[in-house]
């Protein structure tokens, strides 16, 4: 399973996440099709470009607990004082990616950031 763990500035619109999605699926050699779910965190469930992503994907957004993305952020790569501020982890994106694809989840590399978009892709069941 992959799940690609996505936060943006406000009102960001869909096809700047898609963007984002795509040049990072791209850098690990997948596709869109690869994708079970995105991931993001409670403070970004309502934002529109998110959830519109999703549709358009045709796959859940899935918002993980507070405690589900602070145990996950303990196996974060990267740490930006930008996500703590606003969310208390270190990476936003990478912890929504790990704790939505489940305890076996491994990231398969540290977030991308671009264009106020930043993407993390996370893996479980995959050697």
């Amino acid at each position: 399973m992959m799940v690609a763990g996505v936060g943006c500035t406000k009102d960001t619109r869909a096809m700047v996440v898609l963007a984002t999605l795509d040049t990072a699926l791209d850098v690990h050699g997948f596709t869109r099709d690869d994708l079970a779910l995105l991931a993001t965190v409670p403070g970004k469930r309502d934002e529109a470009g998110l959830i519109e992503a999703a549709e358009i994907l045709g796959i859940p957004l899935a918002v993980p607990t507070d405690q589900q993305l602070k145990a996950a952020d303990t196996q974060g790569l990267t740490k930006s004082e930008t996500s703590l501020a606003a969310t208390g982890l270190g990476s936003a994106s990478e912890a929504a990616a790990l704790a939505a694809c489940g305890p076996d989840a491994r990231l398969l590399g540290p977030r991308l950031v671009q264009d106020g978009v930043t993407c993390a892709l996370a893996v479980s069941g995959v050697d």
